[in-house]
């Protein structure tokens, strides 16, 4: 029994000063050296977007997703060279995907967004979110669970600062202190 052929990401950053004509032929290079030897099953524009930190003092990049199916090597080893050498690709990224990781998300409407910040941020569902929380029967009442702290320790017996505090004249631990000081001598 033969094994499907693995899926890799391939994800690339151009140049965004580059000319249009030259990014449009870098993806279509790519697209056509999957094309030949492997077998392209998705491909994204995901548009201009700033990076994390600047590459070559550039800010922006305009991003490419491609997955695709490799059932050789060649295929990689020749996607690696060709995108090392051609100008205008800033950086490029190509893994093999784990079976079973969930598709890559739509990068070019806001409703991936939009679905974030809507759901709620303590990992519930929005139906638990909206639920209020019933007490716990074996919750204690909540005037008995707060007590004052000055109760539980009377006043007179907090030390006061000044007695704790070391004198700003003190000689560190292992020195002389005081005319013993003056008097050691200096090797």
């Amino acid at each position: 029994m033969t094994l499907p052929a693995p899926t890799y990401d391939l994800v690339l950053l151009l140049d965004t000063q580059a000319e249009d004509a030259a990014r449009a032929k870098i993806v279509a290079d790519a697209r056509a050296a999957i094309d030949a030897q492997g077998e392209l099953v998705r491909y994204d524009e995901w548009g201009e977007r700033a990076m994390t930190y600047p590459i070559d003092r550039k800010a922006n990049a305009e991003y490419h997703l491609f997955q695709f199916h490799a059932p050789s090597p060649d295929l990689l080893s020749g996607l690696d060279r060709t995108l090392r050498i051609t100008d205008g690709i800033l950086r490029f990224r190509i893994i093999k995907l784990k079976p079973g990781v969930p598709d890559a998300p739509d990068m070019g409407s806001g409703a991936v967004r939009r679905a974030e910040t809507d759901a709620p941020t303590t990992g519930e569902t929005p139906s638990e979110a909206a639920a209020p929380a019933a007490p716990a029967p074996d919750a204690a009442p909540a005037a008995e669970a707060t007590e004052p702290a000055a109760e539980t320790e009377p006043a007179a017996e907090a030390a006061p600062a000044a007695e704790t505090a070391p004198a700003e004249d003190a000689a560190p631990a292992g020195e002389p202190q005081g005319d013993a000081a003056a008097e050691t001598p200096a090797a």
